[in-house]
């Protein structure tokens, strides 16, 4: 039976579609299908033909073909700006002088079209993002060049002037939860609009996201008036199943086209499906790394994640929301799902995502931990095995002394520096914008592992100092190892931020640090270990990654 929301028989289009002979091909070559709540996209020799399924729902409207039209050319118009190479164009469906359906070529624009399809290059699937997280093939350097990647394109999109940013997203927040209530609501002439029946979702579970949802709104109400200023067009739908690599380069495709509201959004939100969507696969240490190689791509050498360019404490409420939208969609596709077993997993997954959703907003309160050593005691290591677990989701943000640096000289982080940018002031001032850039996360209720060598008593006392004017928790852990270990570490380093060698860590070796009131650990053993150690100073409890 056709689901309410069905709006058009598209079985002929369909068919169409799955003949490979309507491509060219020979009639034995396979033609692949996945369908979606919103399109049916068939895989054909080195192209994909995407057809929007002909639905009415209250967030998304295909109910004619010249909504189709428009919605498909839309698409890539937008796409191309992130995968021009990807997105070839829009071709029609017509009917033949013989009553058959044909399809047409790239850019025809017959007004008798039946229905129209946007036809993209296709690309080796197993660089798909979800498939490589799923093969565990997704590595750290390509999660950082996609960290990149996004930040680039946001600071390319086109802004959006004199948006409610608050108001757009209440709106979003309560649609997610009004359409999983099946209560979306009755247009002007009598048609459902497509909400989730009742059935779909715990509606318990929902009622607890939706006071949580509005108590958040409430508290979060200035910070989100703030980020009014940074609204842009943006992708919109950034899990991993919408990030290929294409020529070796992370790609971002299928950003929504069909409702502006779901993509004049703040970047912060944009980022965050990526980043709930990392943390919904068990990938939270990688989510905590996406967020910190995005945040030291958008902020300059000097910026504090203040104002425009702050919002980061938002993090836990948009990642909140981007799981209600996954709910949503699975209780969607689990109403459309025929196979009765299908349809459950469907279902499960939503309640999976709805309980993930209110976790978000019950987060644990922000804290401060240094970690100090010197070279090579294996600081960043650590932080990066302990950060995702640290605080409210993603996690800690790591601060990095050697990355700050090569920031305020302007060079990537690999690029080794000359001795006079280790300066005593140099020094000074790189230590003055991490507790500057700490102190504002902090206050913005973000946890911050900050990671640099504390040789010297006033640069620990500051630090803390730090986390008593934000009024956080503070914990100082001091990395100890042998000194043959250190000058091996610095020595085997390759690609790294820090430009400490042997020499350098001989020269702190015999400076010393003074009396060191932190709680210490010894870090010349493996990480693993040192892990384990940390975790348990800090009350983390759990295996690390």
């Amino acid at each position: 039976m056709q689901a309410d929301f069905v709006v058009e028989d598209q079985e002929a289009q369909s068919a169409l579609l799955a003949d490979p002979t309507t491509y060219g091909l020979d009639e034995s070559a396979e033609v692949a299908r996945i369908d979606t709540h919103a399109s049916a996209v068939f895989l054909a020799g080195e192209r994909v033909y995407k057809l929007k399924r002909a639905v009415r729902f209250s967030f998304m409207d295909f109910s004619d073909a010249a909504k189709r039209r428009a919605a498909a050319e839309r698409e890539v118009a937008l796409n191309r700006r992130t995968a021009p190479d990807l997105y070839l164009g829009v071709a029609p469906i017509v009917t033949a002088p013989d009553g058959r359906l044909r399809l047409g070529g790239l850019g025809q624009t017959p007004d008798d079209a039946l229905d129209w399809v946007v036809v993209m290059r296709r690309f080796d699937e197993a660089t798909l993002f979800d498939r490589q997280a799923s093969a565990g093939t997704l590595s750290d350097a390509k999660l950082i060049a996609l960290a990149r990647e996004i930040a680039r394109f946001h600071g390319e999109a086109e802004p959006v002037e004199g948006l409610d940013w608050r108001a757009a997203a209440a709106d979003i927040a309560r649609g997610n939860i009004a359409d999983m209530r099946g209560d979306a609501g009755v247009d002007q002439g009598g048609v459902d609009q497509g909400g989730v029946d009742q059935g779909g979702v715990d509606q318990a579970a929902l009622d607890r996201l939706e006071a949580a949802t509005e108590a958040a709104l409430a508290a979060k109400a200035a910070a989100l008036d703030a980020r009014a200023s940074v609204v842009r067009r943006c992708h919109g739908d950034l899990h991993l199943r919408n990030i290929c690599e294409i020529d070796g380069r992370p790609t971002l495709f299928d950003g929504i086209e069909f409702n502006d509201a779901f993509a004049e959004i703040d970047p912060l939100y944009d980022l965050a499906f990526l980043l709930m969507d990392l943390d919904h696969r068990g990938l939270a240490r990688q989510a905590a790394l996406a967020r910190d190689r995005y945040l030291e791509a958008v902020l300059g050498a000097d910026d504090a994640p203040t104002g425009p360019r702050g919002g980061w404490g938002l993090l836990p409420f948009y990642l909140s929301m981007r799981a209600a939208v996954r709910a949503k969609v699975s209780a969607v596709g689990a109403v459309v799902q025929e196979d009765g077993e299908a349809a459950q997993t469907l279902r499960d997954e939503a309640d999976a995502y709805l309980a993930r959703a209110a976790a978000y907003l019950t987060p644990a309160p922000a804290r401060l931990v240094a970690l100090g050593g010197f070279s090579g005691s294996g600081k960043s290591t650590l932080a990066r095995a302990v950060a995702h677990a640290i605080g409210p989701a993603p996690g800690a943000a790591i601060l990095r002394s050697d990355q700050l640096r090569k920031a305020r000289f302007g060079v990537a982080e690999t690029e080794r520096l000359p001795e006079s940018a280790y300066a005593s002031g140099v020094s000074e001032a790189v230590y003055a914008t991490l507790e500057a850039r700490a102190e504002a996360l902090l206050r913005d209720g973000v946890s911050v592992i900050a990671d640099a060598t504390f040789t010297h008593p006033e640069s620990r006392a500051r630090i803390e100092r730090v986390a008593a004017r934000a009024g956080v928790a503070f914990d100082g852990l001091w990395l100890d190892a042998p000194p043959d270990a250190l000058a091996a570490r610095v020595t085997a380093r390759r690609a790294d931020a820090s430009d400490a060698d042997a020499a350098v860590v001989a020269r702190q070796l015999d400076a010393g640090a003074g009396t060191i009131d932190w709680r210490r650990l010894a870090a010349g053993g493996d990480l693993p270990a040192l892990a384990a150690a940390a975790r348990a100073r800090l009350g983390l409890g759990g295996e690390s990654e």
